[in-house]
């Protein structure tokens, strides 16, 4: 998947409106995106869209972080539902991923679903505390993990920052860091790293450019708060044909020479790094036709 949009678990007509809007995921938010007195309404209004919609297209849920308390009631609300996976906030490490992968485990048998048959995608840079465990879920994975992804905006306000951007538009260098150490992270743990949100939904450009960035960095995919930046993102994270093209001369030029470690190909020595990279741009043009 390219592109993975959030909508407020409460609001009935955006989550019907993000359905047709392209992307090739839904994030339905209990989270941000429901003030606190609606909470115990949104997960209702959550459950019976995912029920009605979770063979349409992947459906991620985000649950309240741990530490509200409200995570095992959201959990224990929507996984009937079936839906895809559970994107977990405020994610400390890999133990958090443990710990809501053992309350998974029981709602499935209560629920009679298939055992780990839910993904877990976690939220790992929004506490200083998390960035620095991000090499964790390397270190002890969990079937259940799909994903990492990450966020500069809870980060900042756990720090005491002003902002999480320079005057350039540009992350400051604390940020950038902890969106390195996710790929990082997410690489480590063979997962996909799914880049954060671009929030000024209104500046396109600037959004291109990031989703760009962050195709060129290693990135899979890119987060969204509006419908209208799915276009871009889905855009960006597309091979061109020129590139798909190429990727296939690579990969049966390699085929062609299978005891060569390098070749040459329109005067252009190629190892397997390049052979790994055609093999990804291929998987990548795939995957987008395939939504």
């Amino acid at each position: 998947m390219r592109s993975l949009l959030f909508v407020p678990g409460h609001d009935e007509r955006k989550l019907v409106k993000g359905l047709s809007c392209g992307a090739d995921a839904l994030i339905v938010d209990l989270e941000d995106a429901v003030p606190e007195a609606e909470k115990p309404r949104a997960r209702g209004i959550t459950s019976e869209f995912v029920k009605s919609h979770h063979t349409t297209l992947p459906l991620f849920i985000r649950i309240n972080a741990f530490s509200t308390g409200l995570a095992q009631d959201d959990l224990a609300a929507v996984v009937g539902a079936r839906p895809y996976g559970i994107v977990l906030p405020k994610c400390a490490s890999s133990r958090d991923v443990k710990l809501l992968s053992i309350h998974l485990s029981a709602l499935e048998a209560r629920e009679g679903l298939p055992a780990g048959s839910i993904r877990i995608l976690p939220i790992v840079t929004e506490t200083a505390a998390s960035v620095l465990a991000t090499a964790s879920y390397g270190e002890n994975p969990n079937d259940r993990l799909i994903g990492l992804t990450w966020g500069g905006e809870d980060l900042a306000a756990d720090i005491g920052a002003t902002g999480n951007r320079g005057p350039d538009g540009r992350y400051a260098p604390l940020y950038e860091l902890a969106r390195s150490l996710t790929l990082l992270g997410a690489t480590s743990a063979q997962v996909s790293a799914i880049d954060a949100v671009y929030t000024n939904f209104r500046d396109t450009p600037g959004l291109k450019l990031e989703a760009e960035q962050a195709l060129r960095d290693g990135f899979t995919a890119k987060m969204a708060i509006h419908p209208d930046q799915i276009g871009p993102i889905n855009e960006a994270f597309t091979p061109t044909t020129s590139d798909v093209e190429w990727a296939h001369r690579v990969i049966a030029a390699f085929q062609a020479a299978p005891t060569r470690g390098a070749i040459q190909l329109d005067g252009k020595m190629l190892d397997r790094p390049h052979l790994r990279s055609a093999q990804r741009v291929v998987a990548r043009s795939a995957a987008a036709n395939a939504n």
